[in-house]
């Protein structure tokens, strides 16, 4: 997938947040400046409506590395709908569009719970490709205030994606934040750890990051 093929379909994440009206959650946007490759997320989270249990989640990520080959180039982008059950627990469809496996559709439950200091998703996807993929992703932060303007800012965030009907190891990642919060801004250190094909081919990137939280 191209480029302005991921910046479309972002464009299309953010534009589904005009549905939603008051309270708005965060629209956080992310660059990890790597020793190997320049990291990119946003992540879009909504609802259709403030009473509405419909929603709308996704991750997009993006690889780049600075030499430029396009072909070690990655992209991770999953489109959910999703409909809440109560108590954060709920299910989703949608597809997942990545690097490693292509396109499917997918389907599975969620859970989700958010605080001033807490934020938890953790979703199962089962795809309906030809492999029967399933994916774990997790998202788990924590923002303890230090002041009155300022917090802790952590994360952990980490995917493992199988082939059910083989066993074969897809891709697997942690990824890892520490930094300060001020307002909407967030800077610190991270590490990207990746795991990717069946052999679990080892990669790692480390660096600076820099996140908004647009509202």
């Amino acid at each position: 997938m191209s480029l302005r093929s991921i910046f479309a379909v972002c464009f299309f994440a953010i534009s589904m947040t005009n549905f939603a009206q008051l309270p708005k959650p965060p629209l956080p946007i992310e660059f990890l400046f790597g020793n190997n490759r320049l990291y990119f997320q946003l992540v879009v989270k909504n609802t259709f409506g403030e009473n509405s249990r419909f929603g709308f989640f996704t991750v997009a990520t993006y690889n780049a590395n600075y030499r430029n080959v396009i072909s070690e180039n990655r992209m991770v982008m999953p489109v959910q709908f999703n409909y809440s059950l109560g108590r954060g627990f709920g299910v989703m469809a949608g597809t997942d569009i990545n690097s490693f496996s292509g396109f499917s559709p997918i389907i599975g439950p969620h859970y989700n719970f958010v605080s001033k200091k807490f934020l938890i998703v953790t979703v199962l996807s089962f795809f309906t490709n030809r492999d029967k993929d399933f994916k774990f992703f997790g998202l788990y932060e924590f923002k303890p205030p230090i002041s009155s303007n300022w917090a802790l800012y952590t994360r952990m965030q980490m995917v493992y994606n199988v082939s059910l009907s083989s066993g074969a190891h897809n891709q697997s990642y942690i990824y890892l934040r520490l930094g300060l919060k001020y307002g909407a801004l967030v800077v610190g250190v991270g590490a990207n750890l990746d795991r990717s094909g069946p052999f679990k081919k080892a990669g790692a990137n480390y660096g600076l990051f820099g996140r908004y939280e647009f509202k």
